[in-house]
């Protein structure tokens, strides 16, 4: 199951080689994304999640502002820490989701 951001952005130059070389490649993606979007290259399935586009993009806007504050540095690598965690959790939450459906 690729995983938005980084992770997505390197399984879609996969996901373009493949289908340049005949193969048909299937996406399965949750429907909260922030970066997997329909392509020519391959059929999308989208499947719901436990978390809404609002709240990912929320999430994320969070993590953006807490990774440039300022302060003492322990106090921002525990923010950043629990915004990894909370990104972590999303991420398990939806395999499980999928597992379930």
């Amino acid at each position: 199951v690729p995983v938005d951001g980084s992770h997505w952005l390197s399984m879609r130059e996969v996901v373009d080689m493949l289908q340049q070389k005949g193969h048909e490649v299937v996406v399965l993606a949750p429907e909260a994304s922030m970066h997997i979007k329909p392509s020519k290259n391959f059929v999308m399935k989208m499947y719901s999640g436990p978390v809404t586009q609002e709240e990912l993009e929320k999430d994320f806007k969070t993590f953006i502002h807490t990774s440039l504050e300022e302060g003492p540095f322990l106090e921002r690598f525990l923010k950043m820490y629990k915004g990894m965690k909370r990104f972590a959790d999303l991420a398990v939450g939806g395999c499980e989701h999928l597992l379930q459906n």
